[in-house]
């Protein structure tokens, strides 16, 4: 709904660096640090260039800037790795249109014109807050220039009255970049971290899951955003089930993180879900990394997720039924695609990171 198979370059970890230390220094600090970013990810010739002293970076910008690899158990770059993936979001380096809603996106469904929205936190329990920045600042905070973005969505709100929606995404795979495969991995960078810290508010003790947990919740946040709200028994299930009698939520201990049957439970809750049904694909993979020993055996973990989820069949006019992955699928998104061998190397990653 929402944001291929290289590893990020030195340029790009570099530059990755620099912008999480960007939420920590002084304002001086911070224009270099943006200068520096922009140097490392080049604008196309014909581009403006980023003059951060004239556009400051707004405050929901440096929070994001503040991200440390602490604030998480697992790699972002694995993170980052499966949203490119066909099975997910894809690669696209010129702005498309959505396939349910026609708001343009880029990258690995990157949302270009998206408002600052208010997204309060209603759980009591949880002091977490939200952060719903504009696209405008998240494409600020990856160190682009404003006017670039305008330049992009002026051509995109152009072709799609030229061309209509459909024609537009048939015309995906043959449109000139706008934009490098650098600069769309620090939109990614910058959009998965705002989904590492909303998931946070929408998950009260996210800090206690596993590596694969955390990283299957980030991931439904990401292609969700507000709309996880509505998966109430889901967020009910995680949140509240292990609330004392006394109606005290206790920390979620290791032992209740690795409980296979509570887990299952919760897995159940998402493969009764539409969104399941309309994704499988993606579904299966991301429900999977829920299971507490996806890490041992994330293959095993796959095959019994898909073994109790069936695709949703679509009728056509002509009687004839398809499978709502195909229907559900992106155009335009497989010239990068990766096997199914991402998860796998993305476990061997975590089992490093964690001295397995």
């Amino acid at each position: 709904m929402r944001v291929t198979t290289q590893h990020l370059s030195s340029a790009i970890l570099v530059s990755a660096m620099a912008m999480s230390a960007a939420g920590q220094t002084s304002p001086a600090t911070s224009r270099k640090v943006q200068e520096q970013l922009q140097l490392s990810a080049p604008a196309a010739p014909s581009a403006a260039q980023f003059d951060p002293s004239a556009t400051p970076v707004t405050r929901a910008a440096e929070q994001l800037l503040g991200f440390t690899d602490s604030d998480v158990k697992f790699d972002l770059r694995d993170l980052m790795e499966i949203l490119r993936d066909r099975r997910h979001e894809g690669w696209v380096l010129a702005a498309y249109p959505d396939p349910k809603t026609g708001r343009p996106l880029i990258g690995a469904g990157f949302s270009l014109d998206l408002p600052a929205r208010e997204h309060p936190q209603r759980d009591q329990l949880n002091p977490h807050p939200f952060l719903e920045p504009s696209s405008a600042e998240l494409w600020q905070a990856a160190g682009l220039d404003s006017e670039r973005l305008q330049t992009i969505l002026d051509q995109f709100n152009d072709r799609l009255a030229a061309w209509t929606r459909k024609g537009f995404r048939q015309r995906i795979k043959t449109l000139t970049p706008q934009i490098t495969d650098e600069e769309a991995t620090l939109l990614l960078r910058v959009s998965a971290i705002q989904a590492i810290y909303n998931a946070k508010g929408y998950f009260r003790d996210f800090d206690q899951l596993t590596p694969s947990q955390q990283m299957a919740l980030s991931q439904m946040v990401y292609q969700m955003g507000v709309n996880l709200q509505e998966f109430s028994q889901f967020l009910n299930l995680i949140n509240n089930s292990h609330r004392t009698d006394t109606g005290a939520a206790p920390l979620l201990h290791a032992a209740i993180a690795a409980d296979a049957e509570y887990w299952k439970t919760v897995q159940q809750s998402l493969l009764q879900s539409q969104w399941a049904r309309l994704y499988r694909v993606r579904a299966v993979s991301v429900i999977a990394m829920l299971d507490p020993q996806y890490l041992n055996e994330p293959g095993i973990a796959e095959r019994r997720v898909g073994a109790m989820l069936r695709p949703a069949v679509a009728h056509r006019r002509t009687g004839q039924s398809v499978a709502s992955d195909q229907l559900a699928s992106h155009p335009g998104r497989s010239s990068k695609g990766r096997s199914g061998s991402t998860a796998r190397r993305a476990t061997i990653r975590q089992k490093r990171k964690r001295g397995i």
